[in-house]
């Protein structure tokens, strides 16, 4: 965008920027290049994802959000479908402004700022073209003015209700409610003061902090019952409707009710049926491979439970020796066999009121699995070498990473308890299905790891985030937790993590994303594990520059030397000396 400088002050925490005369215009602002953000926009379309940085995005046609405006209008009435729109709108704002601090870490104030009037014109929303913003971090101290240029929410409401007397980009009054008052620290309201709806050429939003402005806000406050906008309010609302309470949530799927992290589909059926099983005395089983976190979702169904209160006893299967399973879980006499000087109670008896754990319960042995059916279903056990039977009152809940329908086909597993156990079976879906958790799971486990080492990491570099989010994770969330802690340990204090602190362990890395070109185009993203330019700007050195030609005339040659050094016009000895200095790999 072709604008002038009009600066009164800008240091790297204040900036003050004046209107534009209308010689000046368009714009009157000078605004930073928009290729550190274009850089962080990632398609994986045999994924199925577009990737903003590390928030997953999506593709939408503006008549499809028209429709769905209408829909809610019609359905709900429009004050509530514009509480509900501007509070999206918020949400995602909030989202941004966490994702500007990232990418234009150490940015003057100014140019930090407009990532966010950037994020929407990159997102396909608006064009903002910034007429004056007085921005003090450290005061408080703001005001903005934008122009919004081409606006697809106006479109969109333009093409069901035509021009009315009403501002209609509630979702980007909601956006820069959102996006201002997270990087401000404080509640900032934005009003759209000219709208295309209202027959205007473009339309305008003004933002200040909410008691600067002279009349009443309530009006607008009304709208966002979101964070430290609540009190703002006059009052409370008796009761939140459930369009209220599903905007008001928090952003982010940060650490919620569980103690977990997670935003994807997946999780949430699973957290959804664990609270649904939790309160009742059904026995639940826990299906998933090894490291989905089938453990922890147990610990939270017994949390959440009758039974919080009580013992909650975790036994790994698979960790006891054949020949004690029975004594470790129903306990042993005095001399029930060779070496028991003492009585001792099981794990059931330990477990009596709360809850009993099995972890990779398709290891017990046949004979052990009769007892544990008999316990099931009489709530009774007896320990090794008694003749007393025991009553105890225990909720269990299993987990397997194998298929038990097959292990009874096989024989290898009693049917009678395979149906026994199979009351409410629960699906943890592994980590590769669902990605959508991988960026928020990638930051909290930072976070723990820096808390527990003491160490201060400022975040992910670009090519780290793309390589977490396309790693297939056979180790599932345990991996991930240790190669980040183990990426915390290895990292600089003050520094970043990047591949060479994550994958150290031999793990095979490969993306399959593409990045969008300055013409718009997209192209393969064949950046990782490549060294990066020193700056934003800076070009590549020689010898790295000649070292990834020679790398991608590999790849285009499947390793054919000889097509190779036909595609690079230069000779097979030639190409081999080169390889050689750069110590690349014929094969």
């Amino acid at each position: 965008m072709n604008v002038h400088v009009h600066r009164a002050r800008a240091t790297a925490r204040t900036a003050r920027l004046c209107p534009a005369s209308a010689a000046d215009r368009p714009g009157g602002i000078a605004v930073p290049a928009i290729h550190d953000l274009a850089n962080r926009l990632r398609f994986a379309p045999s994924q199925g994802r577009i990737w903003l940085d590390d928030q997953r995005m999506m593709l939408m046609h503006v008549s499809s959000l028209g429709a769905l405006r209408q829909e809610l209008i019609e359905s709900l009435g429009k004050e509530t479908a514009r509480g509900l729109i501007t509070r999206i709108g918020y949400q995602a704002g909030a989202r941004d402004a966490e994702m500007a601090k990232k990418l234009r870490s150490g940015a003057s104030a100014m140019d930090h700022f407009l990532a966010g009037p950037q994020l929407v014109s990159l997102e396909g929303i608006v064009h903002c073209e910034p007429i004056a913003i007085d921005i003090d971090v450290a005061s408080g101290r703001y005001f903005g003015d934008f122009y919004l240029i081409d606006c697809a929410e106006a479109e969109a409401h333009l093409a069901s209700y035509g021009v009315g007397d009403e501002p209609t980009c509630w979702m980007l009054v909601g956006y820069a409610c959102g996006y201002t008052s997270t990087f401000m620290g404080r509640p900032i309201l934005w009003r759209e003061i000219e709208c295309r709806g209202m027959g205007h050429d473009r339309c305008r939003v003004v933002g200040r902090p909410v008691e600067e402005w002279s009349d009443d806000a309530r009006d607008d406050l009304r709208f966002l019952q979101i964070g430290d906008f609540v009190k703002w309010t006059a009052a409370p609302a008796s009761t939140p409707n459930a369009t209220q309470r599903l905007a008001s949530r928090p952003a982010g799927g940060g650490e919620n009710s569980f103690g977990m992290v997670g935003i994807s589909s997946g999780f949430n059926t699973v957290c959804h049926m664990v609270k649904k099983v939790a309160p009742t005395q059904a026995t639940v089983l826990f299906l998933g491979e090894s490291g989905v976190g089938k453990e922890i979702f147990s610990h939270n169904l017994h949390r959440l439970s009758k039974r919080a209160n009580s013992p909650f006893i975790a036994v790994n299967c698979a960790a006891i020796p054949e020949q004690l399973a029975e004594s470790e879980l129903f306990g042993v006499e005095k001399g029930g066999f060779t070496g028991a000087t003492v009585s001792r109670p099981g794990r059931f008896e330990r477990a009596h009121g709360g809850t009993l754990f099995l972890d990779e319960i398709g290891t017990l042995s046949f004979t052990a699995q009769g007892k544990l059916l008999r316990a099931l279903q009489e709530g009774e056990i007896e320990r090794v070498g008694d003749t007393r039977v025991r009553k105890v009152d225990v909720r269990v809940v299993a987990a397997t990473n194998v298929n038990l329908r097959d292990a009874v086909r096989e024989g290898a597993f009693r049917e009678d308890l395979y149906f026994r156990l199979n009351v409410f079976p629960i699906r943890v879906p592994p980590l590769r299905d669902r990605r959508d958790d991988i960026p928020l799971m990638m930051n909290w486990f930072m976070q723990r790891a820096c808390k527990k080492h003491g160490k201060t990491v400022t975040g992910f570099r670009e090519r780290a985030v793309d390589a977490l989010i396309n790693y297939r994770w056979p180790g599932n969330v345990r991996e991930m937790e240790n190669m980040i802690e183990r990426a915390v340990i290895l990292a600089d204090d003050g520094g970043a993590l990047d591949l060479c602190h994550l994958f150290t362990a031999g793990e095979e890395v490969s993306v399959a994303t593409f990045v969008v070109q300055k013409n718009g185009a997209l192209r393969a993203d064949d950046r990782l594990g490549e060294e990066e330019p020193a700056s934003p700007t800076a070009l590549p050195a020689l010898a790295d520059t000649e070292a990834r030609m020679l790398r991608l005339a590999l790849a285009e040659a499947d390793g054919n030397l000889s097509l190779a050094a036909r595609l690079l016009s230069i000779s097979r000895p030639t190409l081999a000396y080169r390889l050689r200095k750069h110590k690349i790999a014929a094969a």
